[in-house]
């Protein structure tokens, strides 16, 4: 925790229940901001004013033991939560990939970042038990080559999606599992879940350790593939992007294109993929698509790029899934589809600490501080798997 960072004592009643710990005002922020509440908000549910939510958050003044457990209860949190401290993180972070920007997205964004910083602290806490695997993603940086020296051209982007298969020992057939692949190789993934959102997908460095976030809503394995792609690309070509720079919108929408070309490239080699598209017709991505797990548009995007089919060509095909009303679900999308790639290290750490007796599951959830809801969305465990469990140990064996 940062040695600047405010503890208070906690007002009698709360002391009995935080067994004698202390108040510490940012936890309140934190929780509030993944809640997307606004101060205003927080003083609504709670019945005080806004002004003494912002002096319960400076730490100018302590909320009364009522006052605190109205708290709580709006922000989903145990009493506990509040006077655990912040688990260390790997380092400084990397700028947010996020993909949209402005007025309507903004607490969106901010919820999605402070839910970030916990998902990063879990998994630091986490090494206390466990040796995660070892980063070895590939790290690149402009040529050069283009006329902006900030810049990668496509060719060069071509050229380091292969370099980057290469690197993680891929060879040029489709990718069976895109989420387990980066996982291997030291990657952290998990999904967020916001209420009422649709949330992309996004990616940052912490320190030497990279994470990933999926959207949570997406139904199509296709594209969730894809996303994951694109975040990979952020990580391997962008890790030196500013935050200025993803603030700048020119800015983002060619960092964002570099991305997706990326992941095109990256998920349908050239060396490999054209030799497949046989016929321009639709019908023929339907086993294009089984095969490679890549959504038909993205296809024919990519065979536009390596130049498979002309311009009109690719017109007509985008006429023909239109037409159909694939645009934002295609054949084999869904629960009836090809399956979603879930993330599996943190669960299976988490589990594996279990199994071993390292730590017990009230054990964890009181070193995080979280509610169990909370902890299980972080760990990627089922629901219920965190919930209180009868601690009795005693056993009778039958004569």
């Amino acid at each position: 925790m940062n040695r600047n960072s405010k503890i208070l004592p906690f007002p009698s009643a709360a002391r009995e229940t935080a067994s004698g710990r202390h108040l510490i005002p940012e936890r309140i922020t934190e929780a509030r901001i993944v809640e997307k509440l606004s101060q205003t908000d927080l003083s609504r549910l709670v019945g005080v004013k806004r002004q003494s939510i912002s002096y319960f958050e400076s730490g100018e003044r302590n909320p009364d033991p009522e006052t605190l457990r109205m708290i709580a209860d709006a922000l989903k949190q145990p009493m506990a939560y509040f006077a655990t401290p912040s688990a260390p993180k790997f380092g400084k972070r990397t700028a947010n990939f996020f993909r949209k920007h402005g007025p309507d997205t903004k607490r969106r964004n901010a919820a999605s970042d402070q839910y970030a910083e916990w998902f990063s602290q879990v998994t630091f806490a986490l090494t206390d038990f466990v040796n995660l695997p070892e980063v070895t993603l590939p790290s690149f940086e402009p040529s050069g080559e283009h006329d902006d020296p900030n810049r990668y051209t496509w060719d060069e982007i071509e050229e380091l999606a292969g370099k980057t298969r290469e690197h993680l020992g891929l060879g040029l057939g489709p990718i069976s599992n895109v989420v387990r692949l980066v996982e291997t190789h030291g990657v952290t993934v998990g999904r967020l879940i916001l209420k009422g959102e649709n949330v992309s997908a996004f990616s940052f460095w912490s320190g030497d350790r990279p994470f990933i976030f999926l959207a949570s809503d997406k139904e199509s394995s296709a594209r969730a593939r894809f996303d994951a792609c694109h975040e990979l690309a952020h990580l391997v070509l962008h890790r030196w992007v500013t935050q200025d720079e993803i603030d700048d919108k020119t800015r983002l929408k060619e960092i964002e294109k570099e991305a997706d070309y990326f992941a095109g490239a990256f998920l349908l080699p050239r060396r490999s993929f054209p030799a497949e598209v046989l016929s321009p017709r639709l019908s023929s991505f339907l086993d294009l698509k089984l095969r490679w797990k890549v959504s038909i548009q993205a296809m024919v995007y990519r065979c536009k790029s390596l130049g498979i089919f002309d311009e009109d060509q690719c017109v007509n095909l985008y006429k023909q899934i239109s037409a159909k009303n694939w645009r934002t679900k295609e054949p084999f999308d869904g629960p009836d589809g090809l399956p979603l790639e879930e993330p599996l290290l943190l669960r299976r750490v988490a589990e594996l600490v279990f199994a071993e007796n390292r730590m017990r599951r009230d054990e964890l959830l009181c070193r995080l501080g979280f509610s169990p809801s909370i902890a299980e969305l972080l760990l990627g465990l089922p629901n219920g798997s965190l919930a209180d469990t009868p601690s009795d140990d005693l056993t009778i064996d039958l004569k």
